[in-house]
């Protein structure tokens, strides 16, 4: 993880969405049912400028009261720049080993928001993109980390919440344009998650970008390689649409 630049994963991705929503507020964006670009546009810039007052502020807590008032329509490209700039500025002007609020407690330092903000807004680019045509996919290094993320910090702690009611069935996901693979194992009140190459019941092979997609839910199993009992796959991802909410 450390070896990713996660700062300029979020300018990059952040102005890319911003790029996008210039070509057209109206759209519907597929990947988000019941959204359009502008509604995309204001989430994200919510949530940057969440975690912008959890870091500047230091802060122990969510930030309360929380959300601020909405922006004119018409303020609304220029509202998510300057938000993005200043999480960029905050976030790169902050000591990653800063003591802050997350809701993960394995990890409660400005590092947790460097890389949560950089997958949070490559998703959101692609579903910004995915409005107007063919979006980009996400560069490799970052998606198999970002895969990394989706279960290490939502999948597992989820699964040890809730009932997951699994037998045992085995999932290998296998990315195909960089190294990394993982073996989800689904029992009855957890998932357990190795890394490295194994058997396993079914079988999913794609781009490491394809993969985060498909755990983020904005790609359906149609779009991997896939082997052995479908079922596996699928509850695999209905698992990490419910973690990831």
């Amino acid at each position: 993880m450390s070896h990713l630049d996660f700062l300029a994963a979020v300018r990059a991705d952040g102005a890319a969405l911003a790029a996008a929503a210039r070509r057209g507020l109206d759209p519907e964006v597929p990947t988000c049912p019941g959204w359009t670009v502008a509604d995309l546009v204001l989430h994200t810039g919510m949530v940057h400028r969440h975690k912008l007052e959890i870091v500047r502020g230091r802060l122990a807590a969510p930030p309360s009261p929380w959300p601020p008032p909405a922006p004119d329509r018409r303020e609304l490209l220029d509202w998510y720049g300057q938000g993005l700039d200043e999480l960029v500025t905050v976030l790169d002007g902050t000591d990653p080993q800063t003591p802050v609020w997350t809701f993960h407690p394995p990890d409660r330092t400005v590092a947790f928001w460097r890389r949560r903000m950089a997958h949070e807004t490559a998703v959101h680019r692609v579903d910004a993109e995915s409005a107007h045509g063919e979006p980009a996919p996400v560069p490799a290094p970052l998606a198999v980390d970002g895969i990394d993320e989706v279960l290490d910090v939502f999948l597992v702690p989820f699964s040890e919440r809730e009932a997951v009611g699994g037998g045992g069935e085995t999932l290998h996901l296998h990315a195909t344009d960089a190294e990394g693979e993982w073996r989800l194992r689904l029992l009855p009140t957890g998932v357990q998650v190795d890394r490295g190459h194994a058997k396993a019941d079914a079988a999913a092979r794609a781009t490491a970008s394809d993969l985060l997609l498909f755990l983020w839910g904005r790609l359906p199993a149609t779009r991997l390689e896939t082997f052995g009992d479908p079922a596996v796959p699928a509850a695999v991802r209905a698992l990490a649409a419910e973690a990831t909410q």
